[in-house]
């Protein structure tokens, strides 16, 4: 189902104007061991696809409870993941600037910049303290019932939730839904300690600078998490396996740009190569390495080594077992077109499924798949349509195929590219690496995909995913006014680019 672009469709749900009244039982009170407590809906899980996806369920009127095993909602993503990252990110960034002249040259003079790490790292957890505080209003506020501890399927219609204490809840539902998220893909042989050899988690919390720094994978969590290392101080040398940054789905245009750009910031890449191994010695960490295909034999030393070869869907003793729930050759939850799994009843979204580990992704399966249950219409999604940020500085973004995909599959098409160093919001602030690069059909004019490096691209992206789903034309985003100067007008004239041939603002 995913390789498959689903056409936008329109289509009015019954269920958006329920006026029904449930009562539920408020979170605080949750009953002892041994209580049956019957709903509509119980989510295992409070990352993004699984809270997001209780609070839809319940303002459709449905009676939910979500159950969370660890002591703050918000999962992968509010915890350890997208949040404390971006924070981190963003004053790293702003360190950056001060300490290497870039706020001199806009005349900012001072003296003595110094990072205080601590502080530095409070704010972050004071970001992510907020945000997953604000997942337990807003479950208070719509109704949901929220259950701490490890939910797992006992049987057909019944989750059981194991208390901290020691006890049993049971639980009986009309539906379950699993929104069990992901975990970090161990690298075999490497024991992780979350101190020295640490995984993205305990990158987020280092107790000091490091000296320097090998991290293993150059896809989107170790470039972001380098970058951020680096930053601070950091002598970071990347290791990949893959002859290009970026991870899946990046183009090789951007790609290389990308690279040249984050080499010229002070990270080290070592593409092609494989870790054979590593191993504490003397008080430092030694990475073993070599070519991908073998040979080229090299020792990294470091103090801190990171690894970042993916994640991997989370389904450990969840019960799957007890009701017949399948699992794919990659260990991800089995659904149809429903998101129900092999058992009726039972529904699964987000990382644990086919697809992008992408928490905004796990948030609209979440919305549409407890539509769906209300109102009994098929969910509509288009994969084609969701778009990949990496939030560097300058930010990556993409979304739809890549030039490499469009000539595997053989589709005729143009290109429109624009440089920011020809945008006139870039220029004014001195941020003018970049570009902003769209695919059209040459035939139709229809977007097929756009890709773009520049300081906004994080956000810029979601207008070219707009105009993707409602199956704009380049001369249709060419056509719109834009206001200026802003980061928008380099995707307009990118746009006008590929469908006329040429911008206004670049030749």
């Amino acid at each position: 189902m995913f390789s498959q672009v689903v056409p936008w469709r329109r289509f009015t749900n019954q269920c958006l104007r329920s006026t029904r009244t449930v009562i539920i039982r408020n979170a605080s009170s949750s009953s002892g061991s041994g209580s049956d407590q019957q709903y509509d809906l119980v989510v295992i899980g409070s990352g993004p696809g699984g809270y997001v996806a209780a609070i839809k369920a319940a303002q459709l009127g449905l009676k939910t409870a979500c159950v969370e095993k660890n002591a703050t909602y918000g999962g992968t993503c509010l915890n350890v993941g997208c949040i404390p990252s971006k924070a981190m990110l963003h004053n790293s960034h702003l360190y950056h600037m001060a300490n290497h002249g870039e706020l001199k040259k806009r005349g900012i003079d001072f003296e003595g910049v110094s990072l205080n790490l601590p502080v530095f790292l409070k704010q972050k957890d004071d970001a992510v303290k907020g945000l997953t505080s604000g997942v337990a209003y807003l479950f208070k506020s719509n109704k949901v019932t929220g259950i701490r501890g490890y939910g797992s399927v006992s049987g057909p219609g019944q989750v059981t939730v194991k208390k901290e204490d020691g006890s049993n809840e049971t639980l009986t539902a009309k539906n379950i839904l699993l929104a069990v998220g992901s975990e970090v893909t161990p690298f075999p042989g490497i024991n992780i300690d979350e101190e020295t050899i640490v995984s993205s988690t305990g990158a987020l919390s280092l107790k000091q600078v490091p000296k320097k720094m090998v991290l293993i994978g150059a896809g989107v969590i170790g470039l972001e998490l380098g970058s951020v290392w680096s930053r601070l101080g950091a002598d970071v040398t990347c290791v990949e396996f893959l002859s290009h940054i970026g991870g899946m789905g990046i183009d090789m245009e951007v790609s290389k740009a990308f690279q040249k750009i984050l080499t010229k910031q002070g990270l080290k890449f070592k593409l092609d190569t494989k870790v054979t191994g590593a191993e504490k010695t003397n008080g430092s960490i030694r990475v073993n390495v070599e070519g991908a295909k073998g040979g080229n034999n090299e020792a990294l030393d470091c103090d801190t080594l990171l690894v970042c070869i993916g994640r991997r869907p989370f389904t450990k003793d969840l019960g799957l077992e007890n009701v017949g729930i399948n699992l794919d050759k990659r260990g991800r939850i089995e659904v149809d077109k429903n998101f129900q799994t092999t058992c009726k009843g039972v529904y699964a979204i987000g990382d644990c499924i086919q697809g992008p580990m992408l928490a905004h992704k796990a948030e609209d399966e979440g919305i549409i798949c407890v539509e769906s249950i209300v109102s009994g219409h098929e969910p509509h999604i288009d994969y084609n349509c969701v778009p990949s940020v990496i939030y560097t500085f300058p930010e990556v973004s993409w979304i739809g195929k890549a030039e490499e995909q469009l000539k595997q599959e053989g589709i005729k098409y143009k290109v429109g590219r624009f440089p920011m160093a020809a945008n006139s919001r870039a220029k004014t602030i001195n941020e003018p690496e970049g570009f902003v690069k769209v695919l059209s059909d040459a035939t139709t004019d229809r977007i097929l995909g756009v890709h773009m490096i520049n300081s906004v691209a994080g956000e810029l992206i979601n207008e070219a995913a707009l105009a993707m789903e409602y199956g704009a034309s380049c001369e249709d985003v060419a056509r719109v006014c834009h206001a200026h100067p802003t980061w928008s007008e380099s995707f307009k004239e990118a746009n006008l680019q590929a469908y006329f041939g040429k911008a206004i603002n670049f030749s």
